[in-house]
């Protein structure tokens, strides 16, 4: 009686059918894998839609278009996020660990880019946003397997890291360099010159400093006038500075070798084909 009664609590566990899991799996490898000709023919299409929505969303933005196909303009929008929506939803339920995707970079792209046309029933206008769509085509390099082209991403990508405590200090300085400057413009010169306040005159060292150099406001004494030839001469020393500091961080960098495969449980990508576990989190494919 007890082994009976045991079958029967075994039995009765509830179980994911076996037709389901390999459901999911399928619609998994489509949607993220780049790899198979379905995924690869998904993703492509995928890139068609992106564009002809981005060319869609500006097309209605001119204004003798808009009056004349406006009702197909919105018809084609619609369809467009009507699709992207389903699109997410099904990332959502074929990967192994949703919440992975959807905080992930390309998960919060894929959100942003359908809230528009939603927000666009109670803001007027909003549907311009869709233009972010075009971020989605960040997938292009992996799709293509231009793995050249993710190599060196990646390089400046480690650069970047490797560079965000000089350029911190660095930025640190200019922007004390700045204050201080404008302060001494706002003394010197006053507001008959136009610099009318230490904000106004920080503005001002800015512009000068960035060689941007807008015009609006200049200097007209002597010594004002010194004094922004010295910031002239500082910015193009100070524009190099960054740029120094990120190619030798990328002189530094390991070129190795880039995999588009990607992880289901922590979508993490960079995973060669024969790879049976994750570098990153150890999940077994």
């Amino acid at each position: 009686m007890v082994v009976f009664y045991l079958r029967i609590q075994v039995n009765t566990k509830p179980r994911i059918p076996m037709a389901q899991v390999t459901w999911r799996s399928k619609i998994y490898t489509v949607i993220f894998e780049a790899e198979t000709p379905a995924g690869r023919a998904f993703d492509l299409v995928l890139l068609i839609l992106i564009l002809a929505s981005v060319v869609v969303v500006s097309l209605e933005s001119v204004v003798a278009l808009r009056d004349q196909y406006l009702p197909y303009f919105l018809a084609l929008e619609w369809g467009f996020t009507l699709l992207f929506t389903i699109e997410y939803l099904l990332r959502i339920y074929s990967t192994p660990r949703p919440e992975k995707y959807v905080f992930s970079f390309f998960g919060l792209v894929d959100l942003v880019a359908i809230i528009p046309t939603y927000l666009s029933l109670f803001i007027v206008g909003s549907q311009y946003l869709l233009v972010v769509r075009v971020l989605r085509l960040l997938r292009i390099a992996r799709i293509l397997k231009l793995t050249r082209f993710i190599n060196e991403g990646q390089v400046l990508t480690r650069a970047l890291r490797a560079s965000m405590t000089k350029i911190a200090v660095f930025l640190g300085t200019v922007l004390t360099l700045v204050v201080i400057i404008g302060s001494l413009m706002y003394l010197i010169e006053g507001a008959a010159s136009g610099f009318t306040s230490i904000p106004t005159s920080i503005y001002w060292t800015i512009v000068t400093l960035t060689t941007v150099g807008y015009g609006d406001i200049a200097p007209t004494t002597a010594a004002g006038q010194m004094l922004a030839s010295l910031v002239m001469i500082m910015g193009y020393g100070i524009i190099a500075v960054p740029t120094g500091i990120v190619t030798v961080e990328m002189s530094r960098s390991d070129k190795a070798i880039s995999y588009t495969r990607m992880c289901p449980n922590c979508h993490q990508e960079g995973h060669p084909v024969e790879a049976n576990y994750c570098y990153n989190c150890g999940y077994k494919f």
